[in-house]
C-alpha cells in the first residue's frame, strides 16, 4: 500500500509518496512528408490509465526522422509550421546522407533533429498543465507514410 502525503511548503503544494512508473505507447499512421498529427488526447489517457495524480509524463519517438513538440494546432499553425521547415531545410537540397544512402530523407534527419525526439509535460491532479490553445503533436518528417509507435512513460504519485 502507498502513502502519500500532501501539505504546504512556501505557498506551494507537495506530494510525497512512492513514485510510479507506468509505460505504454501510441499507435500511428502517419502519410509522412512534415505530417502533423495531434496526440494531446492520447497523452491525456495515458495519464488517466496511469491512476497517477501529480508527476510528468513523457513521449518519446523511437526512430531518427519523427519529433515531438507542442503547438496551437490549427490548419493555419500547421501549415505555417511546414512552410518555414520547407524554407530551412529543403527536401530538394543536396543532402549528404542521401548521397551516402540513397534513401531521399536526409532532410527527414535534420528536421527530426530541430525538434527533438521527446517532449515532457508536468500533470497536476491528473490534468496536463499545458496552455489553452496548447496541443501535443507528432511530426513525421520521413519521406513515406509510417506505421509509428511513440512511447508514452507516466511518472508519478
Amino acid at each position: 500500500m502507498t502513502t502519500v502525503t500532501v501539505r504546504e511548503k512556501k505557498g506551494a503544494r507537495v506530494r510525497e509518496g512512492l513514485v510510479a512508473v507506468v509505460t505504454g505507447s501510441i499507435a500511428l499512421a502517419t502519410r509522412g512528408d512534415a505530417d502533423v498529427v495531434r496526440i494531446t488526447d492520447e497523452v491525456r489517457e495515458a495519464v488517466r490509465r496511469s491512476g497517477l495524480t501529480d508527476g510528468t509524463v513523457t513521449v518519446f519517438v523511437p526512430g531518427a526522422t519523427g519529433a515531438v513538440t507542442t503547438i496551437e494546432y490549427e490548419p493555419g499553425v500547421v501549415q505555417d509550421l511546414q512552410e518555414v521547415l520547407d524554407a530551412v531545410v529543403p527536401p530538394q537540397r543536396r543532402w549528404r546522407h542521401n548521397v551516402n544512402n540513397g534513401d531521399g530523407n536526409g532532410h527527414s534527419h535534420v528536421r527530426a533533429g530541430l525538434l527533438g525526439p521527446s517532449l515532457t509535460v508536468p500533470f497536476v491532479d491528473g490534468e496536463l498543465t499545458l496552455g489553452r490553445w496548447q496541443e501535443v503533436v507528432f511530426c513525421d518528417f520521413d519521406a513515406r507514410p509510417r506505421e509509428r509507435r511513440l512511447v508514452v512513460q507516466v511518472m508519478g504519485v
